[in-house]
């Protein structure tokens, strides 16, 4: 697996970092993307043998520029490599998933991409870190997109010019979307690839994480919502729905002198009670549905967001959460 280097991006990661640095196999090359840490960040990747690169904080930061960054240092300083897996700072690599990922691809040309199972270090944590860990679990097979955490091929990275650098998330969807249009594939395969660690405590940090969502459906149905990709379209449609015009409608219906119209609002415990049926695992389905149904009304902030900031020709800022 010599022809197999690593892009990591953080910022601050501190024991999470280490510990994704010690998960990596020995003697691959591998290059550290740092975005302004405070926290010793970078001498702990030097003393791993990484290659470091500080991002120029000057300008706005995105993860999409921080991995740019990264595959084109990693394969300037080994031009020998062929595959580069894609890490968060805050994830540790399974000790076998690269040779599974990287056979794969040997194997499978018209594949571009592998992905594994992603799992959170500490689900039962809270809520919203088993959140997470639901919405990791997606399905085996051919897949539309992957994870931040992913093996890809060279070639196809740089054939398509990378991840679009003024994504501030949705970065990875986006750029899968240019890769399936050359006639590359995406798999997910059955096999463990990370640990993530989300550290999600709070619901701001929930709600600020799926506002972030919402922003990112808008900018990706902007870019490619036309036939036929459509790419997050309906994933935008509902968040205007039932984060937006229906409560909207709901108010205005009141004010006007309708307050029948407020009947409406029960279509919110029956879509509830209609998710609890279709619910990943049952021993969170009541959770669960639930912060579904009001992750739209984050969702819609996020869209808002996004449309403002278009309007006004602004610059999209990072919207963190931790």
């Amino acid at each position: 697996m010599m022809n197999v280097g690593f892009v990591i991006i953080g910022r601050n990661e501190g024991e999470r970092l280490l510990r994704c640095l010690a998960s990596l196999p020995p003697n691959c090359p591998v290059v550290y993307v740092d975005s302004g840490s405070s926290d010793g960040s970078c001498a702990a990747a030097e003393r791993h043998g990484a290659i470091v690169v500080s991002l120029d904080m000057s300008i706005p930061f995105t993860a999409a520029r921080a991995r740019n960054e990264g595959w084109r240092q990693l394969l300037a300083s080994s031009p020998s490599t062929e595959y580069v897996q894609f890490l968060d700072g805050d994830c540790q690599l399974d000790s076998d998933w690269v040779a599974s990922a990287h056979d794969f691809l040997q194997q499978s040309q018209d594949y571009a991409v592998a992905c594994g199972r992603r799992r959170e270090t500490q689900p039962h944590a809270s809520i919203y870190n088993m959140l997470c860990d639901i919405e990791w679990d997606t399905p085996i097979g051919d897949a539309k997109a992957c994870g931040g955490d992913a093996l890809m091929r060279a070639s196809a990275l740089a054939e398509v010019g990378g991840y679009n650098d003024g994504l501030i998330a949705g970065e990875e969807p986006e750029l899968c979307v240019r890769l399936r249009a050359k006639g590359n594939k995406i798999r997910r395969l059955d096999h463990e690839m990370t640990l993530h660690d989300a550290a999600m405590t709070r619901f701001k940090q929930w709600w600020r994480r799926n506002v972030r969502s919402g922003f990112a459906y808008a900018n990706g149905a902007a870019l490619h919502g036309a036939p036929p990709e459509r790419h997050w379209v309906k994933e935008t449609f509902r968040a205007c729905l039932w984060g937006g015009v229906l409560p909207l409608a709901i108010i205005c219906g009141v004010l006007l002198g309708y307050p029948a119209v407020a009947l409406v609002l029960f279509i919110y415990p029956l879509q509830w009670y209609r998710l609890t049926k279709a619910a990943p695992r049952k021993a969170v389905a009541k959770q669960w549905s639930a912060f579904m149904v009001l992750s739209k009304f984050a969702e819609f902030q996020g869209v808002v967001q996004f449309c403002y900031k278009r309007m006004l020709g602004q610059t999209a800022t990072l919207i963190e959460y931790k």
